[in-house]
């Protein structure tokens, strides 16, 4: 078949892998004029998608750009003693269960992966899906048998199938702020951070890159454009304002920084995800909330499960409904913890952030079995490494 994917971050180019292993025509279009270098933050693959990785012969190179964090270090505005995370010892039994990546690091390894078996459009984007024939904003129309949507939270072949963006997302509650510096602070390998009521700020320090990570919690969604990056800066500038430490040292960085990312902690809800030739895969059908609720490791799931259903069934129809029953159950489990995830990361009130002080300097002293067995993290763990990859053929 002929299959049009849109979408060259990570559902996209992982998919479009396992279609042209099949023997599909595969064109990826992507609307950015070359891959995304978008300040993406670290995202967290567990063991199915690190199976995956497996599978396409990318795991030790996703592995050797693992972020590599030991340390987590943070502190309250105006405290002088922060709060540790021994990172390293708190992973190391899960470390062939768990890798944190850089998701631009990510994208570039699964674009590599299948760029010469599979065509990819980048600077254009699809205008209009009529049955077979698909026209592009700038390039001629053209005829697929299929059309998959990769493109995000903010998918444009959700609008163009389903409707207005509004009807599908729900916002919990956050907004989330990523940015690359370029000079390096601190020694990699550890991240440092400031947290307060409502809002808390970090630095990654890695061997290539300095990225920095604001997340927030406003009573109600902010309004601005997903591309509207000017507005973007001045909200953040706006909620950050005299947190001071790391906060103030990105942000006295924000006007120079040569990747920007800014959006609402938004979860995709759908009855479906497919409808006629078109289906929708990742964060555009199914997003459980960006940096909380692993959505990546989840995108890269369900683009190899949906390239294996369709290698299954005969009939797209068959095979689109057999990809969203099996994985219902994982969208469901990866929204609840999002959820939850959300409300613990960023300290709601004055009694929440003393809590979650102390509690940190509490795990610090407790052996690591007993700290994996208390913390979020090994909740997350559980709710991704319960889904089993079938073998498909072909």
């Amino acid at each position: 078949m002929r299959i049009l994917i849109s979408g060259a971050s990570v559902a996209g180019p992982l998919a479009a892998y396992w279609l042209a292993r099949r023997g599909h025509a595969v064109t990826v279009v992507e609307k950015a004029p070359q891959l995304r270098k978008a300040g993406g933050h670290a995202v967290d693959l567990f063991r199915p998608a690190l199976e995956i990785a497996r599978r396409m012969g990318v795991h030790d190179r996703i592995a050797a750009r693992r972020t590599g964090v030991e340390l987590l270090s943070f502190r309250r505005p105006g405290d002088t003693r922060p709060a540790r995370i021994r990172v390293g010892a708190l992973t190391a039994r899960e470390a062939g269960d768990h890798v944190e990546i850089m998701r631009d690091d990510l994208s570039e390894i699964l674009y590599e992966a299948g760029r010469d078996h599979v065509e990819y459009v980048f600077g254009d984007s699809i205008a209009a899906i009529d049955d077979r024939v698909v026209t592009f904003d700038n390039g001629p129309a053209r005829e697929f048998d299929l059309v998959i949507g990769a493109d995000g939270l903010h998918s444009n072949v959700r609008r163009l199938t389903f409707g207005p963006e509004s009807e599908y997302t729900t916002w919990i509650g956050a907004h989330l702020a990523v940015l690359t510096v370029t000079d390096h602070p601190g020694p990699p390998g550890r991240v440092d951070g400031v947290v307060a009521v409502d809002r808390l700020a970090m630095i990654y320090h890695d061997h290539t890159n300095t990225r920095g990570f604001f997340l927030f919690r406003t009573p109600a969604p902010l309004d601005y454009h997903h591309r509207d990056v000017p507005r973007q800066r001045t909200l953040l500038k706006e909620h950050f304002d005299g947190l001071g430490g790391e906060a103030a040292w990105l942000l006295d960085r924000l006007e120079d920084s040569p990747a920007f990312y800014f959006d609402s902690v938004t979860q995709s809800r759908m009855d479906t995800w497919s409808k006629g030739r078109v289906t929708l895969v990742g964060d555009a059908g199914y997003c459980p909330g960006p940096a909380v609720g692993g959505s990546t490791s989840l995108a890269m799931v369900g683009a190899y499960v949906l390239a294996g259903e369709l290698a299954r069934f005969p009939g797209h129809d068959h095979a689109f409904a057999s990809y969203e029953r099996e994985l219902a159950d994982y969208v469901q489990k990866s929204r609840t913890f999002a959820i939850r995830a959300a409300r613990r990361l960023v300290p709601a009130n004055e009694r929440a952030l003393r809590t979650l002080m102390y509690g940190t300097r509490l795990l610090n002293r407790l052996p690591a079995p007993a700290v994996r067995l208390l913390t979020a993290s090994s909740v997350g763990l559980r709710v991704h490494s319960s889904f089993r990859l079938r073998d498909y053929p072909g």
